[in-house]
């Protein structure tokens, strides 16, 4: 077959088609970059000088990957995202701590070696229903969402790569916890359904109007688009399948019939943990593209493409709880070829890391992965079998 580019490669495997190889995203979006520590280690690693990155996201202390490292890496993806909001990352004077645009207090939370940010404070959790048409919610139209992004889409949008949009207005029950605290909401879920539900509807105002602003500028240009929303646990889903059912399935389906109505662009929706009980109803609210495809918590990745694969595409895959810090090299190209095996044939898989990159990935095992692919992933996969 002749070699596709990457947006033809990522296109083709999203319509369940089988491309020239299996596309590889690193570096794309939100949940298949490298957080700040693991990106400087790999910059190191190849002898380049160290600078302070461009930061993706504060709250996950992740890196915006230059393009020559997209490059050398070997990712069909490139990210399209909305700016930071003029609201965000407000001063507190409590130490080691900042408010973001939501009105959410986030802490430092010291590791050695690192940080991370974690939840501190939730601006909800006394609130009623009346409080919420007075909650000084952030602004969908700021100027600085977009600004700069007709500019950068003209640029990207006859690029070889496939763009991976993402509006920062992208989630109902994340974002809800966050405000609400993740054991109040789900004791709302059953003492007080009123307040979820007006708790979501304007979660839904906002990310519609957010939302029709970005893609009424990166809409017609872009390949895929991501919403998340973490659904489960590694044992299994936050709230029962009814429960999502009636709450927060109806909300997602007016959101995803919207974004469908605004964009060609596939569909990509990302949840940890273990989602398969879902799987059925996200197919069946639009949802194109499953993201992160966590092996520790579904179980046989080979199962999970016959019982589904021919109705969603599976985006990730590669383990990042243990083959990826703590295998060796070797570890990981067996890995990427099973998964490739399992979630390869007919198309319908963009290999990835199971979410971000962490600090403790060596640089040593995320080159394993990007080599496994390009070397296991070529079409037709019968072949492919492990060095190892």
């Amino acid at each position: 077959m002749a070699e596709m580019t990457s947006r033809e490669r990522v296109w083709a495997a999203l319509n369940h088609e089988e491309p020239d190889r299996v596309p590889l995203d690193v570096g794309g979006g939100g949940n298949t970059t490298l957080a700040v520590e693991a990106y400087e280690r790999l910059l190191a690693y190849w002898g380049l000088p160290r600078h302070p990155p461009h930061i993706m996201s504060k709250v996950f202390r992740l890196a915006f990957l230059d393009e020559r490292t997209l490059v050398r890496l070997g990712s069909d993806t490139r990210p399209v995202r909305v700016r930071s909001s003029s609201q965000a990352l407000l001063p507190t004077e409590e130490p080691k701590t900042f408010v973001d645009a939501w009105g959410v207090t986030f802490r430092k939370a010291e590791y050695p070696g690192g940080y991370y940010w974690e939840l501190h404070r939730h601006p909800l959790a006394d609130a009623t229903v009346e409080d919420l048409d007075r909650y000084p919610w952030p602004d969908p139209l700021d100027p600085a969402l977009t600004a700069g992004l007709a500019d950068e889409t003209s640029v990207l949008r006859d690029s070889p790569y496939a763009l991976v949009a993402t509006t920062g207005f992208k989630s109902f029950w994340e974002q809800g916890y966050m405000l609400r605290g993740l054991e109040q909401l789900l004791v709302d879920l059953v003492a007080n359904p009123s307040f979820v539900a007006a708790l979501m509807e304007k979660l839904l105002q906002l990310n519609l109007a957010g939302t029709r602003r970005f893609l009424e500028i990166v809409g017609p240009y872009v390949q895929v688009f991501r919403a998340a929303d973490d659904l489960a646990t590694q044992t299994g889903l936050i709230m029962s399948p009814e429960t999502y059912r009636a709450v927060l399935k109806p909300v997602y389906k007016r959101y995803f019939d919207f974004v469908h109505s605004m964009t060609d662009a596939k569909l990509f929706f990302h949840s940890c943990g273990r989602v398969t009980e879902l799987i059925d109803d996200l197919v069946e609210i639009g949802v194109d593209i499953l993201n992160p495809v966590q092996v520790s918590a579904m179980g046989d990745t080979a199962q999970l493409k016959a019982r589904f694969g021919s109705r969603i595409a599976f985006w990730g895959g590669i383990d990042t709880q243990d083959v990826l810090p703590h295998g060796t090299p070797v570890d990981v190209e067996r890995e990427v070829v099973r998964r490739i095996r399992d979630l390869g044939p007919g198309g319908g898989y963009v290999l990835a890391s199971v979410h971000n990159v962490q600090p403790d990935v060596p640089p040593e095992n995320l080159l394993a992965m990007v080599e496994a692919a390009r070397k296991h992933g070529r079409y037709p996969l019968a072949g492919a079998t492990s060095s190892g």
